[in-house]
């Protein structure tokens, strides 16, 4: 009985990590260069993890995406040259996001 109640225990607690780890989405962060409210689009710059005190979000890389907002949740409305947190899911090249962290103006709410 203590056997079959270990091996469910065991069975439960694995199931519930695979489905954890195939729900985890991608994170990019970078500078917000448009937010295009009627598209429902973001396009940020993107940084990379390199973090120095000169570029406490990271480095630019160079890369622009641009993000499918319409089912987002966004917390503090982002303005050009913010600093965005995206978690986003791609589906045929196309990124959408789930939810838009405002590094920039959260940080600035914090010190207030």
């Amino acid at each position: 009985m203590k056997r079959l109640f270990v091996t469910s225990i065991a069975a439960f607690a694995l199931t519930v990590l695979l489905c954890a780890a195939a729900w985890a989405g991608m994170v990019a962060q970078g500078k917000c260069i448009e937010h295009d409210k009627a598209a429902k689009t973001i396009k940020i710059e993107e940084y990379d993890t390199n973090f120095t005190p000169e570029n406490k979000y990271g480095t630019p890389t160079g890369t622009v995406t641009v993000f499918d907002v319409s089912e987002a949740k966004i917390g503090i409305p982002p303005e050009p040259n913010d600093i965005l947190r995206i978690a986003y899911t791609s589906e045929n090249d196309k990124y959408h996001a789930v939810k838009v962290m405002n590094v920039t103006k959260q940080d600035l709410s914090k010190k207030k």
